[in-house]
């Protein structure tokens, strides 16, 4: 449920502060809740503060008595509970498991999605043990107001596929593997390799190297056509021509959200049925297929990386599913 607006005055003391900076201060006096300065950020960008009917940006200057309008965010869903499903199993150990994710399955719990994730079909099958570890904090949360509460709706997540998409990826079932492979992805020390139906022609090898951040319009989009953010890189690979597409293969560098679909679509070639980032395809096959698919042609192959405890190489694979598989026979 949507919190209603507050009106917040900025006081004197307060004249000519960052709005990101003060934003927390005038938050605790106001409404005697501590508000990160990252959470501050995050509102900003999010469009949640405004001067009147224009938004206020996170690095502008504030005057004594403006009246600022803070929409905060819907609280978030409580702790996930347990609920059965049948999960693919690659592997599984002591410390980790790895599995195939279909299409449709969100990772997590989270507005709009507070049941039926792959996080609920987690602790059914772990049980109390997969609840302990879901009360330590992940390590590598930069927001400690909510490191512990984003602990208990993903447990063992060190790293997650977009809903749409299928194919591989691992759960931790320990803090030592947690811990161990949340630092492989932050150093971008793992083989990540996904398959993808882009449309047009996409003939030579290319990488883009780029900055990704959030898009200063749509919230739950990102681009690369920013002034700062964070660095993506891609490399992709025409695998096969198709009609009015191309199978590609797409080696991740870095692992930023919505990546490969962001730097595919910025270059032309969006991803066949993705309905954020694409538009339906001229070539009237492919516009078929893409109806047909109903979500973007994504799919991780390939997941690589060393074992947390004895160091080994592991390396996973998979096919993709069968609506991928008939949006390929249609395209030949």
């Amino acid at each position: 449920m949507a919190r209603a607006p507050r009106i917040l005055t900025v006081p004197i003391a307060l004249d000519g502060e960052r709005a990101d900076v003060a934003l927390p201060k005038l938050w605790e006096q106001a409404e005697g809740e501590s508000l990160s300065r990252t959470n501050a950020r995050r509102w900003l960008d999010e469009q949640r503060v405004r001067a009147g009917e224009r938004l206020v940006r996170a690095a502008e200057r504030l005057r004594s008595g403006t009246e600022l309008s803070v929409s905060p965010p819907p609280p978030l869903p409580s702790s996930a509970q347990p609920e059965p499903m049948d999960l693919v199993v690659l592997f599984e150990d002591e410390e980790l498991l790895v599995l195939d994710k279909p299409a449709g399955l969100v990772v997590h719990p989270a507005p709009g999605s507070p049941t039926g994730t792959l996080v609920n079909g987690l602790l059914h099958r772990f049980g109390a043990a997969f609840v302990d570890l879901a009360k330590l904090p992940p390590p590598l949360d930069d927001d400690d107001a909510e490191r512990t509460h984003n602990a208990l709706l993903r447990p063992g997540i060190v790293h997650r596929l977009d809903r749409g998409t299928s194919g591989v990826m691992v759960v931790a079932k320990s803090v030592r593997a947690r811990d161990h492979l949340s630092k492989l992805f932050a150093a971008h020390d793992i083989e990540r390799s996904y398959l993808a139906i882009v449309q047009g022609a996409l003939t030579d090898a290319t990488t883009y190297e780029t900055l990704h951040g959030r898009h200063p319009r749509d919230r739950k989009r990102f681009t690369t056509k920013v002034n700062s953010g964070k660095r993506a890189s891609t490399h992709v690979s025409p695998l096969e021509a198709l009609h009015g597409a191309t199978l590609v293969r797409c080696t991740l560098s870095t692992g930023r959200t919505h990546q490969i679909r962001v730097h595919l679509t910025e270059a032309g070639h969006a991803l066949v049925g993705d309905p954020v980032y694409g538009s339906a395809p001229r070539d009237e096959p492919a516009r078929s297929v893409a109806a047909a698919l109903g979500r973007p042609a994504l799919h991780a192959a390939v997941l690589g990386f060393a074992h947390p405890v004895d160091s080994r190489a592991l390396r996973f694979t998979t096919e993709p599913p069968e609506d991928f598989q008939r949006a390929l026979t249609a395209l030949r």
